[in-house]
């Protein structure tokens, strides 16, 4: 109570800042969105940084208005490489708020892309976040700005918008964060819930970093040591396997943030937990959108309700950066999705389910509910009696949980497989619709006869016809019971209290249907295996029984809901064209041996190609997971990914092949990365490491 009531008192003090700010005096009616006034014009840049090496930008800069006419400036900062990785995306994205007086900013991080200097040891480095407030600062004093910057990405570039309101540059005064998160250990995507996880971006990020600039490919000596020649980021991450300052290093706390934030996030993206945490910590002005989406913009995600949400953003810029009251913060702070049941399935073009307004974060009318798991494997809101269920652990469980793109989102196949190697509670038949908006928490009394193991936690929708469509999921390592910076070992035998919330989550139960709760041991291909066979216990009943809180809402809605716009048509950048599609989803397959009881998870990126007035680049990158069962062989992964570009009269061929295993004591790693000119060898390196496991 105290928290929120000093919240209230900070946004009315902001207010009250913003008031008697001459370049911010609003008049009490809103104002309209800026018109798409101008022309665009494309220019690159150097933003030469205190050592004396430079960024390149690719500005977006507007045309048609008076010479003397000032803009406010939009930054976005990336490694992916603005002159071929990015263009084609980016061109239509800054050139919508461009024809609408802004300036703005696509930035190479340096070592990377167009920018000079070396590749950084790491994402979100010292060096990235030194180099990104001096860009701020360059941009806010050009004589086409008026000192005003706004920065803003989705994924890395909503991460380093976020760290970079963090440092408080003067000049940056509002961000828009799209698919982020202020907790990298435990949410990003290297240990998923503090766990190890290895996904197609280990190769991806490899190949972005590890290519020279476009469109030349400079292959000489200099640049290629200072590219080609960086360790893998993987050996990094790994070897930090426990929360602690590298992954803090980045980051500070979200309430030093005092400029204005939008958040968008979707139920489908695996960074969606930090946007009620945002609500809830930063005290400055925060609004928030939460849509059916996955890893993607709101326009362009992989299935919908898609929306408009650039006609918000500018709303958002307006008002923060050119001092016009466009009524962005009036009304409710947060609009979510929420979802209504769908059969379980992999590919859809619309979630079912309806919008909804919440004023505040908890929302108004939420309630724990409680639910207690029971002998007979129900699911009651009365408690239980004491009883013990006990469950073997099956490393291979978790493929249809895991889904496509193996992590907290994406659209999921149903879940009986998996329920089949997992302890499972199912309530009665609901006696009416109900609602959850949330973070679902367990808490539980667990045991294993092993010094280590994991556990997940899968909240799922049961119909009539018996088909589960997962809801939400999410896992605790044992280690880390008490601390993900100091985990230990369990004691064979001996119960531990396990709470740990699922991942941000909206549903409505149908009249009719049941709630199921499943928990298992694994989460594969997800969640790197343990390497002890054992047998885990849940305690069911008393005091420190095991139980699920669900945060329950009203189901009808008080407030009217929100109403956004159709995608608008983009503007497509001339000469480059685009086919396939880099992470199509639905190209994966598994395998089971049932001989040997092995069991074979593939992924096929499928191929990307893009089509450059200076030549053409295509992408595709694959991995094969396989465990066995009894885990008298070690687990595996296999990865390749490749790039190739054709130029005029030159093929070059980046490729990298990753190859992990591991024992009882140590992860053992080797990857190779080699680049082709005209099919010859131009270099090649391999890094093998034994990286001792620390309670993974």
């Amino acid at each position: 109570m105290a928290a929120r009531y000093i919240g209230n008192c900070c946004w009315k003090i902001w207010l009250l800042v913003c008031i008697a700010t001459p370049q911010l005096a609003w008049p009490v009616e809103p104002q309209p969105p800026s018109p798409p006034a101008y022309g665009v014009r494309v220019e690159k840049v150097w933003i030469a940084m205190k050592d004396g090496l430079g960024l390149e930008a690719s500005l977006f800069v507007p045309t048609g208005g008076s010479p003397a006419e000032k803009f406010p400036v939009l930054l976005e900062y990336l490694p992916y490489r603005k002159d071929d990785g990015t263009i084609q995306r980016d061109y239509p994205l800054h050139t919508y708020f461009a024809h609408r007086g802004y300036v703005t900013a696509r930035v190479d991080i340096r070592g990377t892309g167009a920018s000079e200097g070396e590749t950084p040891a790491r994402e979100y480095s010292q060096q990235e976040q030194e180099d990104g407030e001096q860009a701020i600062a360059w941009l806010a004093r050009q004589p086409w700005s008026n000192g005003n910057v706004g920065m803003f990405g989705i994924s890395w570039g909503g991460f380093n918008s976020l760290q970079l309101a963090m440092r408080h540059p003067p000049a940056l005064k509002a961000i828009i964060s799209t698919c982020s998160t202020d907790q990298l250990f435990h949410d990003d995507v290297h240990f998923i819930d503090g766990m190890m996880h290895v996904d197609q971006y280990e190769l991806f990020i490899d190949l972005q970093t590890a290519m020279t600039r476009a469109p030349d490919f400079p292959l000489d000596e200099r640049t290629l040591a200072i590219r080609f020649d960086n360790p893998p980021w993987f050996l990094n991450y790994k070897r930090h396997q426990r929360d602690g300052a590298f992954w803090n290093q980045p980051e500070r706390s979200l309430d030093s943030i005092r400029i204005p934030v939008f958040l968008i996030g979707g139920l489908y993206d695996g960074y969606r937990d930090s946007i009620p945490r945002m609500m809830e910590q930063i005290k400055s002005p925060v609004k928030a959108i939460i849509g059916p989406w996955n890893h993607n913009w709101p326009h362009d995600a992989d299935w919908g309700p898609r929306i408009e949400w650039r006609d918000l953003a500018l709303r958002w810029w307006d008002q923060w950066l050119k001092g016009k009251n466009t009524g962005i913060m009036d009304g409710p702070r947060l609009a979510v999705y929420m979802r209504n049941w769908y059969a379980p399935q992999v590919k859809m073009s619309d979630v079912p389910g309806e919008w909804r307004n919440e004023q505040t974060w908890p929302p108004q009318g939420l309630q724990l509910q409680t639910w207690y798991p029971q002998a007979d494997h129900s699911l009651s809101l009365e408690p239980s009696a004491e009883a013990v269920h006990q469950l073997k652990y099956v490393p291979s469980m978790g493929v249809d949980a895991s889904g496509p793109d193996i992590w907290w989102g994406e659209l999921n196949t149903d879940q009986r497989p998996d329920d089949s190697f997992s302890l499972v509670y199912d309530s009665a038949p609901l006696p009416a619709n109900t609602a959850i908006l949330g973070m679902p928490e367990i808490v539980s009394q667990a045991s294993a006869t092993a010094p280590q193991a994991d556990w997940f936690a899968r909240l799922s929708d049961v119909a009539p016809d018996g088909t589960v469509t997962m809801i939400t999921g999410a896992g605790q390592n044992g280690a880390q019971r008490a601390s993900a910076s100091d985990p230990r070992d369990l004691e064979p035998g001996k119960a531990y209290r396990l709470d740990f919330k699922m991942h941000f989550t909206s549903w409505v139960f149908p009249r009719g249907h049941k709630i199921r709760l499943a928990i298992s041991n694994a989460m594969w291909p997800m969640i790197w295996p343990t390497p002890y066979s054992m047998t885990t216990a849940l305690q069911l009943g008393g005091a420190q029984g095991s139980r699920l809180l669900l945060p329950v809402v009203p189901a009808k809605i008080t407030l009217p809901p929100p109403k956004f716009a159709p995608p608008a048509k983009s503007e497509e950048l001339p000469g480059v064209r685009v086919s396939g599609n880099w992470l199509p989803g639905e190209l994966w397959t598994k395998q089971v041996d049932e001989i040997q009881q092995v069991t074979s998870w593939e992924w096929h990126g499928g191929q990307e190609t893009i089509k450059f007035p200076w030549g053409g680049e295509r992408h595709q990158d694959r991995l094969t997971f396989k465990v066995k069962n009894d885990l008298s062989e070690s687990p595996t992964e296999h990865g390749e990914g490749e790039t190739v570009v054709e130029l005029p009269g030159r093929t070059l061929v980046w490729r990298d092949v990753l190859d992990l295993r591991s024992d009882k004591t140590n992860f053992y790693y080797h990857f190779t990365r080699l680049l082709l000119e005209n099919g010859k060898n131009v270099r090649e390196k391999t890094w093998e490491a034994s990286i001792p496991r620390d309670h993974q």
